[in-house]
């Protein structure tokens, strides 16, 4: 579990340098990235709530060292959860409420919009066996094989001849397009449609209608983007419009939606 900082210089590899000007304390070095601009907006109001909750419930670093729950449930998930990873030097402390606020966050962007933006965009891009077939049923041949003059002859025809049957590429797409599909009653960032859990805590209803206010926004901005014909990663002849990170979503295949969590 790695903070924001973490995943866009590391495993971005440069896309991004620390900047505390900006609002998310980064900035990115391309700025038309689709995922990483939408991503940060969507991180830094999940960190923003949760740092209030957490402020709230645990208002003092003590409390947090003292909560054996809370405490037995971290040292799980580490020890027992990652067991082949528990001697690794990079696994952040929980020693106060910044320690909890950083690992929540990071629980929560990656089963909400992380897993939505790897997740939802599957079938467009693999429904198209063709295009990303799961398998193939022959090598390409090394020189010196006998099938590697036909392989010369014709590529074309040597690759659809290695493509999945079309038993295999028919039970392909219905298992992306399962992965890829919302379910009616999906339950988006920012929404809960059953009562909620804090009816007799104002400060942190109030807290979560706030968090709920800053998805519409951020939801607006996302539209506003793809409408900058500035933005050619996202905008013009040909480009499709980058939304796997905008909240909302209507069921079925949409290839945008952030579920709250992980559904499928």
């Amino acid at each position: 579990m790695r903070s924001k900082e973490d995943f866009l210089l590391r495993d971005c590899r440069g896309m991004a340098v620390p900047d505390p000007t900006q609002p998310h304390g980064l900035k990115l070095t391309l700025e038309d990235y689709p995922y990483a601009a939408d991503g940060l907006l969507i991180w830094s109001a999940i960190e923003d709530w949760v740092r209030t909750y957490v402020n709230h419930y645990y208002p003092h670093a003590s409390l947090i060292c003292n909560d054996k729950e809370l405490q037995a449930w971290y040292s799980e998930s580490i020890n027992v959860g990652h067991a082949d990873l528990r001697h690794e030097s990079w696994w952040p402390t929980l020693n106060n409420g910044e320690d909890l606020v950083s690992i929540l966050s990071i629980l929560i962007w990656n089963a909400s919009a992380q897993h939505a933006a790897l997740n939802f965009g599957q079938y467009p891009y693999g429904g198209y066996v063709p295009n990303r077939p799961p398998l193939t049923r022959r090598l390409i041949p090394e020189e010196g094989d006998p099938e590697y003059a036909s392989f010369l002859a014709d590529p074309q025809k040597y690759y659809l001849n290695a493509l999945p049957s079309l038993l295999q590429a028919t039970k392909f797409m219905a298992v992306v397009d399962t992965l890829s599909t919302h379910s009616p009653d999906e339950e988006y960032l920012g929404e809960r449609q059953q009562p909620s859990i804090w009816s007799g805590d104002a400060e942190i209803i109030e807290a979560f209608y706030d968090f709920s206010a800053k998805v519409r926004q951020i939801e607006k901005v996302i539209d506003s983007r793809n409408l900058d014909r500035s933005l050619r990663n996202r905008c013009g002849a040909g480009v499709l419009p980058y939304e796997l990170l905008a909240p909302s979503s209507e069921s079925g295949v949409t290839c945008r939606g952030v579920p709250n969590s992980v559904s499928t």
